[in-house]
């Protein structure tokens, strides 16, 4: 499993029922590179919070900028990276969900659930604008 090209890219609109597809796209592949269920359903919820992120903050909910998803294989580990167009954001002004001040706050937790759920995140500032995600998973080898 070493393969530096996507095996899925899909683009949508920044609308918020478009995550679904997302998804259901990723899980599909996820599955059918062997990774089982219980991963696939921490690993989809890391991916709705990453596109949700990328649809509300980073391209503030324009139906005309389109978030970005890819998923690659890389040394057994699925990399999906989740791009928006717009304006991006940054995650350090994100404040801590588990601070007391922001434990009723019903937002903040996206960024919180990835890095849980992942077993790497990172983010970066895209030259043309906009911002990156990237979530790594390994994946157990195949016998």
């Amino acid at each position: 499993m070493a393969s530096e090209d996507p095996q899925v890219r899909i683009s949508i609109g920044s609308r918020f029922e478009n995550i679904d597809l997302i998804q259901i796209v990723v899980d599909d592949a996820l599955g059918r590179l062997g990774l089982d269920d219980d991963s696939r359903h921490w690993v989809g919820i890391a991916v709705r919070e990453g596109v949700a992120n990328a649809i509300k903050h980073g391209n503030r909910q324009d139906p005309d900028k389109e978030v970005e998803v890819e998923l690659a294989i890389e040394r057994e580990c699925a990399i999906i990276r989740i791009r928006d167009s717009g304006e991006g954001f940054n995650p350090d002004q994100v404040g801590d969900p588990l601070a007391p001040e922001n434990l009723l706050k019903p937002t903040g937790r996206g960024i919180f659930y990835m890095k849980s759920f992942m077993d790497d995140v990172e983010y970066r500032t895209r030259p043309e604008g906009g911002t990156e995600v990237t979530l790594r998973k390994r994946i157990a080898a195949s016998p």
